[in-house]
């Protein structure tokens, strides 16, 4: 069985998740969700999750972003995600809709698909059987879509610089030789230089057909950072070439992760391969902050043109590392009216590319 217990969000405990910590709570506040946090009594695993509730599709749902960070035993994730949203509907208020759960632990499905080089995860109706085994009501769902990303490149920043650089392929290597060869320069920025970085990032948007988050994300994210107590912080670089801001990166620092969260790049020097020297930038700053990984995110779980992803993989493969599957978006409905109502609307803006 499993209990919660409310507190603080500045009482969360220290993670390498930062979407976990009392820093993202106040991000997340700032931008009008209500942030709840919970220790976790439990004879299977233990800490404590931080929950966000929004509004959504026009309900409420309870979003629990990569959390809870400590998994049961794989064949008991299925029973333990039931008790846990039967404990925290008690502590929830009764119009929220449903709890959608991030799940940063390795998939079921990990195993299986590294061995037989499967390009992706099997369809939702099998996923849901295997994760409701043994639960008494059967009621997790797969989530249409994952909040963040299921499968992501992380690369081990252990090593020496040098070591790290001959992890790479020798294009990447090249790719960032090439961009200092070139002049291409990549220094820390400030909340100053936002408004050149959402510039960029908008082109990007437009360029690979994604919905861009608004400025207010972003100039949360900067508002938030200072003052805070939980070990979290934030590296801004910008790659210029002469006066020209050629790509923008936002990295996030909690305990010893490093996280690419946003990217950019503009349209002009496109060939002289900005976006590869700020990643290696960002990795020799991410461990000289005593990171000991650099999580690059989205890629296909495989090589395969067919996926969304492909291009992903073909750039972020270059830097080394290992693709970690994890398990993805779940959610326990509590109100099966609404939640279906919300299924439907999510169909439909999906359809609509919104």
């Amino acid at each position: 069985m499993v209990d919660v217990i409310a507190k603080g969000t500045n009482e969360l405990h220290p993670t390498d998740i930062l979407f976990q910590t009392p820093y993202w709570a106040q991000v997340k506040s700032q931008m009008g969700m209500a942030p709840m946090a919970f220790d976790i009594h439990s004879s299977e695993t233990w800490g404590d999750v931080l929950v966000l509730i929004k509004n959504h599709c026009g309900h409420k749902l309870a979003l629990v972003p990569q959390g809870p960070e400590h998994p049961p035993a794989e064949d008991m994730y299925g029973q333990y995600l039931e008790d846990l949203s039967l404990a925290l509907a008690d502590r929830l208020e009764p119009d929220v809709a449903f709890i959608r759960y991030d799940l940063p632990w390795k998939s079921l499905y990990a195993d299986e698909m590294q061995q037989q080089g499967w390009g992706r995860f099997p369809e939702a109706r099998l996923r849901e059987m295997r994760m409701n085994m043994g639960t008494r009501f059967w009621n997790l769902k797969k989530a249409s879509t994952d909040m963040t990303v299921a499968s992501s490149l992380v690369v081990d920043l252990n090593a020496s610089e040098d070591d790290i650089l001959g992890n790479m392929k020798p294009k990447t290597r090249y790719n960032i030789g090439l961009a200092q060869r070139k002049g291409v320069t990549v220094h820390l920025a400030n909340s100053e230089s936002l408004a050149d970085f959402y510039g960029l990032y908008v082109q990007t948007a437009k360029r690979n057909g994604f919905i861009p988050c608004s400025m207010a994300q972003f100039s949360a994210m900067f508002r938030c950072k200072f003052g805070c107590t939980d070990g979290t912080n934030i590296i801004f670089l910008l790659a210029r070439h002469g006066r020209d801001i050629l790509s923008g990166a936002i990295i996030g620092i909690s305990g010893h992760c490093a996280n690419f969260l946003y990217g950019a790049s503009g349209n002009i020097k496109r060939n002289y391969m900005a976006s590869s020297l700020m990643h290696w930038t960002g990795m020799r700053m991410a461990r000289q902050r005593g990171c000991s990984s650099y999580e690059m995110g989205a890629v296909s779980p495989t090589p395969d043109r067919a996926h969304p992803f492909n291009g992903l993989h073909r750039f972020k493969a270059g830097f080394g590392g290992r693709i970690e599957l994890r398990s993805g978006s779940w959610d326990y409905p509590l109100n099966e009216g609404a939640y279906r109502a919300i299924q439907n609307a999510e169909a439909l803006y999906s359809e609509l590319g919104s």
